[in-house]
């Protein structure tokens, strides 16, 4: 029973697609590098035109919590998660033409709709769409982008951060309350957001 309860909950948490070429490619804030590195990778191998970093400062914080990998490398005095992905953009050679920032978000539903926000003013159509984030954030940042993006074909593409994986977060405390927490806000938090998007008729 427990290994059919571990299975289950990694296959909704854990998802991840191959990359495919896309109109642009999403990124959810966060204060770890290797977010932007992967999608500065992925925009140099040619699978998107457009690169859109979000976050502002968290509702969770008084203050930006700081880089936590490669300081050393990504040392500037950042203020939001936008203004650090995009550095880490920059530095891995993302021109900034290609850059579409938006840096007010507080949480992962601001993340997706005000990165529509960003999108439209910018004028960008977007038909298709990758988000690069956390290995453990992906069901729900999927969620929250397809209600935003309701017309756009989406694709996930995370990356292990804090070595939380698909293989091993039950078998650490830290990795486990990381997994359920994302369990639990993939049901709580959507309640409004599900019955308006069924109500559209989505």
């Amino acid at each position: 029973m427990t290994n059919r309860i571990i299975a289950d909950i990694t296959d909704f948490i854990f998802i991840s697609d191959e990359p495919e070429k896309v109109d642009a490619i999403f990124l959810p804030g966060g204060a770890h590098p290797d977010q932007p590195e992967f999608a500065a990778k992925l925009y140099h191998q040619g699978f998107a035109k457009w690169l859109v970093p979000s976050g502002g400062l968290s509702v969770k914080w008084d203050a930006w919590p700081g880089v936590t990998a490669k300081s050393d490398i990504y040392n500037g005095d950042y203020q939001t998660d936008c203004e650090f992905f995009t550095d880490v953009l920059l530095k891995n050679g993302v021109p900034a033409s290609a850059i579409i920032r938006e840096d007010k978000a507080g949480h992962t539903h601001d993340n997706a709709f005000l990165s529509r926000r960003a999108v439209d003013e910018k004028g960008i159509e977007v038909k298709t769409a990758m988000i690069v984030c956390k290995a453990f954030h992906a069901r729900r940042c999927l969620m929250l982008y397809q209600m935003a993006f309701p017309d756009v074909e989406m694709k996930v593409c995370p990356v292990n951060c804090y070595n939380i994986t698909r293989e091993n977060w039950y078998t650490s405390e830290r990795g486990i309350d990381r997994v359920l927490g994302e369990l639990a806000r993939c049901g709580n938090q959507f309640v409004g957001d599900i019955k308006r998007y069924i109500a559209a008729g989505r």
